[in-house]
């Protein structure tokens, strides 16, 4: 696991260079234009809502004294619930918005690295949003699940420590998830793809926690957060996939072809 996660994280050594060289940077604007009107969105949403659920904390201490405090503290952690809560949807939101640019730079790059013109795909951009929406909902779904009670002890004193790793580990792994099925895609179905990333858990989980860490650089990281995490997931994902020998060009499995 741990292997697996710093090959995830080292993936992303000349990302920017190969980005350049095939000449990918145009079919980054308007992704990079969905990202920055959602994290807008989401940023608006917390400041506004951070003293209402401040507020709805703060009806949890029943005496007079400290009162003011504890107010304080709890718009606090609104703002702080709110902005986890954010990031969740921020990434989920903009990765299945932008399946239908993502599919095409994650496909152009598995054609650079195998070094043949016809890779193959039998879906076109309505599919790749359908499918994008439905990879990331269910994410969604099972992240919220999985994140919820984790916020809740984040609340305990020492514990949260532990729920703050657990959380951005969490976090990690469903953005690696999404930017690994840009390139799953053309290979296997819905159910065969989400069996394919447990399987290689740590390499989502490492191109994740770049994904994440990026998120907390103002403007620079929300623009460069997709290209250089779908650039290193497609590598690495194409390296997988052709080691489990089930990677189809024209019509053939890399089985097929090693033989031919």
């Amino acid at each position: 696991m741990i292997k697996n996660i710093y090959r995830g994280i080292k993936a992303y050594a000349g990302t920017l260079r190969l980005i350049s060289e095939l000449k990918l940077w145009k079919y980054f604007g308007v992704p990079v234009l969905i990202s920055f009107v959602t994290a807008a969105s989401i940023g608006f949403l917390a400041w506004g809502l951070s003293d209402n659920i401040g507020r709805l904390i703060a009806t949890l201490w029943f005496w007079e004294w400290g009162s003011e405090t504890f107010l304080k503290i709890s718009e606090v952690i609104g703002g702080i619930a709110i902005i986890a809560v954010g990031l969740i949807l921020y990434k989920h939101i903009i990765m299945a918005l932008s399946a239908p640019f993502m599919s095409p730079v994650s496909e152009k790059i598995e054609r650079h690295l195998l070094g043949n013109e016809h890779v193959h795909r039998d879906t076109g951009n309505a599919a790749q949003l359908w499918r994008g929406v439905r990879i990331n909902v269910r994410n969604l779904l099972l992240e919220l699940l999985f994140t919820t009670p984790l916020i809740i002890l984040s609340f305990i004193p020492v514990i949260n420590i532990v729920t703050s790793v657990l959380i951005f580990l969490l976090q990690s792994y469903y953005a690696g998830f999404g930017n690994m099925d840009y390139t799953l895609e053309r290979h296997f179905k819905y159910d065969e793809s989400t069996k394919f990333v447990r399987s290689h858990s740590g390499i989502a989980i490492g191109n994740g926690i770049v994904f994440m860490a990026m998120l907390f650089i103002p403007i620079i990281g929300i623009i460069l957060v997709l290209p250089l995490s779908v650039t290193a997931s497609t590598t690495e994902t194409v390296r997988l996939i052709k080691e489990s020998g089930r990677l189809k060009l024209a019509g053939k499995t890399s089985e097929n072809i090693e033989h031919d």
